[in-house]
C-alpha cells in the first residue's frame, strides 16, 4: 500500500467536489483528505486528494479522475519534486505544571499557541505530515482533548510543470 497525493486543477463550479466524491464512492477508493480552494483565477479551484492503495488502485483513481468533465488537470506530487503541507489545531490539556513543557514541544516545531485557558492550550501547526504526525504523537502524552486536521494541500516545484488555461 502507497499513500498518493493528487492536485486538481477542477472549474470553479457547483457540484465538483461531489462529482469527485461520488467517483471514490463508487470505485470504492478511499478519501484519506480532501482540501480546495479558489486559485488565483475565481474560475478555477485546486484540490488536493490524498489517497492510499496499490499501485493499480492509484492508476486507475488518476485516470478516473482526469475523465471528470469538470477536471482541467489532474497532477500526481511526487514527495521529492514537490512541497506540501498541511495545517492542524490541537487542543492539548495543560495544568500549570505541563504547560511549560506543552511550549517547549510547541517551541522546538515552530507551532504557534493561538488560544490559552485555564487548563488547555489551542496549537496550530504547518508543517510535512510527517511533521504533524509526529508532533501529535508528543503531545499524546499530554492529553489531545480536540484535533481539527486539514489534509494536506500542495503544488509541484518549479515553473514547468504547470497549467496554462486561457
Amino acid at each position: 500500500m502507497r499513500r498518493q497525493i493528487y492536485s486538481l486543477l477542477v472549474e470553479n463550479t457547483s457540484g465538483v467536489t461531489s462529482h469527485i466524491s461520488g467517483l471514490f464512492a463508487r470505485r470504492g477508493y478511499n478519501i484519506d483528505s480532501f482540501a480546495a480552494g479558489v486559485t488565483t483565477d475565481p474560475r478555477f479551484t485546486r484540490i488536493t486528494i490524498a489517497s492510499t492503495g496499490d499501485e493499480q488502485i492509484l492508476e486507475q483513481i488518476e485516470k478516473q479522475l482526469a475523465k471528470l468533465e469538470d477536471v482541467i488537470s489532474v497532477k500526481l506530487l511526487d514527495p521529492e519534486d514537490s512541497v506540501y503541507r498541511e495545517l492542524v489545531l490541537l487542543k492539548v490539556s495543560a495544568s500549570d505544571e505541563q504547560r511549560q513543557a506543552i511550549m517547549s514541544i510547541s517551541q522546538i516545531f515552530r507551532a504557534k499557541i493561538v488560544d490559552v485557558s485555564k487548563d488547555s492550550l489551542i496549537i496550530e501547526l504547518t508543517g510535512s505530515p510527517s511533521k504533524v504526525n509526529a508532533f501529535i504523537e508528543l503531545l499524546d502524552e499530554y492529553g489531545i482533548l480536540e484535533l481539527a486536521r486539514t489534509g494536506a494541500t500542495g503544488l509541484s516545484r518549479g515553473s514547468s510543470n504547470i497549467t496554462v488555461v486561457d
